[in-house]
């Protein structure tokens, strides 16, 4: 055997195993599969042509269904302060919770942070692709990069892989030499820079929140109460957020985690506040005014409801 090797016999067709084809094909099919071990970027798409217009055809044909629900809470806002980025931690697999402690808001760098919104592994493996070319670009350049870069490398990247059944939508939120800025890319290829964001089955709510008690000049409590706040109403009300409300705070100095707290916690203590209306007089659930418009409305449903049941019955 050891004179094949040394001879190159075992090379030769009429030497090698019956099976040595097989492990062969074996062999690349793997190195197909793991190719983003040696580049990140390359995936192994559909083996079909064309994939992005191809694969819904054969889904549909074949009546497969690879749409997935899923669901989150997450939001971010500038202020005078910096910027605040909060979100919630369960992560749920249709109607199955997976987890109550996901960490979905991402520490890129010192100075930027990220969110996770849609598929876990989606969001997972490309920030961590994000957070690999971060820690290169501060090695080769000396330099932090800049959240615009970081936004049009993701961007990029939703574009290459779109239609392919990536789900992502995130927000990169961080300081560079321009000031702090919250940038929100998704799996579409979109790229949008603004104020205040909220992403996930639960960001309507969230947004509720914040339209009333969001406003520019706001202190860094007053920032944290509003954010916590947002999160809490969100995930009262959608089944697919929940768990610990994680929140951070950036601005020209870095970022630091504020707190986590359970959703239970903030129950208790926004349920004593709704008892006080003059705690929180401008937010929605605790002020005076909005509190006595509900009590209203429910008034006149239980009127409405108890005169059609008298029709009813007559």
């Amino acid at each position: 055997m050891a004179l094949e090797l040394v001879c190159g016999l075992n090379k030769l067709p009429c030497m090698q195993r019956f099976d040595a084809l097989l492990k062969e094909w074996d062999l690349q099919q793997l190195q197909a599969a793991t190719s983003n071990f040696r580049n990140p970027y390359s995936l192994m798409a559909p083996p079909f042509e064309n994939p992005a217009v191809n694969l819904p055809k054969i889904l549909e044909q074949g009546k497969v269904q690879m749409e997935f629900e899923h669901g989150t809470t997450t939001l971010g806002f500038k202020y005078k302060g910096g910027v605040i980025l909060c979100a919630d931690s369960r992560a749920t697999s249709g109607q199955y919770i997976g987890s109550q402690s996901m960490k979905k808001i991402v520490e890129l760098t010192n100075y930027m942070l990220g969110t996770l919104a849609g598929g876990a592994a989606d969001c997972v493996y490309w920030d961590r692709v994000l957070t690999r070319e971060c820690r290169l670009h501060e090695l080769r350049y000396r330099k932090r990069m800049s959240v615009d870069a970081a936004a049009r490398i993701m961007c990029n990247i939703s574009t290459e892989y779109k239609g392919m059944g990536l789900v992502m939508g995130m927000m990169l939120a961080g300081c560079d030499d321009e000031g702090c800025k919250l940038i929100y890319v998704d799996s579409e290829g979109m790229r949008s820079q603004g104020s205040v964001f909220s992403v996930g089955s639960g960001s309507t709510y969230a947004l509720g929140v914040l339209d009333t008690g969001y406003r520019w000049d706001l202190t860094d409590e007053e920032a944290y109460d509003l954010a916590r706040r947002a999160i809490y109403h969100a995930t009262s009300k959608d089944a697919y957020s929940g768990g610990i409300v994680r929140l951070y705070h950036i601005n020209d100095k870095g970022w630091k985690n504020i707190c986590n707290t359970d959703c239970n916690d903030l129950h208790e203590i926004f349920c004593k506040e709704s008892v006080n209306h003059e705690t929180h007089p401008n937010m929605p659930c605790t002020s005076r005014a909005w509190i006595e418009q509900k009590l209203r409305q429910d008034y006149v449903q239980d009127q409405v409801a108890a005169v059609t049941m008298e029709k009813v019955l007559s």
